[in-house]
């Protein structure tokens, strides 16, 4: 299988400002994607910041910023992923959209609202996971808060190849966050990317990066603390074959279900 090229993008965000935010980051992408990727990856909410005003900033499916996704994904010839808020059939959720080059897309809708900020009152939670292929890769999707939940992104008889986590993850926590991110490598046997973004929000809420890769193993490919970043890193199959094969875990976890 081909290695696989990913674009973080560690980005600053204008708090509740879409207009502002979709042209600086189409900016941004201008400048710094400078090799071909297969994919991009921006922080949650990344059109508005991590707002509750999710009346307000809601979109439809098919709304501005979705096409402007599919508009930088076929502008860059690769797969754009990020979440955003979108309204359906009177609820909000905060879903992470899958966008690929010819348009066709595919979302997981957030599981884990975060009660702490009030997001279970203001937005619906999803129940179905989703595994996205890329170049034979299993990719499986989540949002920030979701890493807090091992059980939820338990790698069930090797059914992705990496974990991919977008957020807004406040700096005040990102001990945990610098703790939990290699324990999901280790314990899924998966590669994991998690972008976070930077700057404070229309809170007062400090965001730090940090964002990284973390290879099977558990040993750093990428980390960036502070600052906005965009870096593309390249994902080795081999060297994920050959932990799976000297460390064979997964093959004794144990059984369970979720209700």
């Amino acid at each position: 299988m081909e290695n696989l090229k990913v674009t973080i993008f560690q980005a600053y965000l204008f708090w509740e400002n879409i207009e502002k935010n979709l042209l600086n980051l189409a900016l941004r992408l201008s400048m710094g994607v400078r090799e071909k990727t297969d994919l991009i990856v921006l922080p949650e909410m990344f059109n508005s910041g991590f707002s509750m005003n999710s009346e307000a900033l809601s979109e439809e499916m098919g709304g501005k910023t979705m096409q402007w996704m599919q508009k930088m994904a076929n502008q860059y010839n690769c797969v754009v992923t990020g979440s955003l808020i979108i309204r359906e059939n009177d609820k909000y959720y905060n879903r992470l959209v899958w966008m690929e080059q010819n348009g066709d897309h595919k979302y997981y809708d957030k599981r884990h609202l975060f009660g702490l900020g009030d997001e279970d009152k203001n937005f619906s939670s999803g129940s179905d996971k989703l595994i996205v292929e890329l170049k034979g890769w299993k990719i499986r999707l989540a949002v920030c808060y979701d890493l807090r939940f091992p059980v939820w992104l338990r790698n069930v008889n090797e059914e992705y190849d990496i974990l991919l986590i977008v957020a807004s993850w406040p700096d005040k926590r990102s001990a945990h966050w610098r703790a939990l991110i290699p324990a999901r490598a280790i314990e899924n046997q998966s590669y994991v990317i998690a972008v976070n973004r930077v700057g404070h929000d229309g809170n007062q809420v400090y965001h730090g990066g940090h964002s990284m890769v973390i290879d099977p193993y558990g040993s750093t490919v990428y980390y960036k603390p502070e600052d906005e970043d965009m870096y593309t890193v390249t994902i080795n199959y081999e060297e994920l074959v050959k932990i799976r094969r000297q460390f064979p875990f997964l093959k004794d976890a144990d059984k369970f279900q979720i209700e």
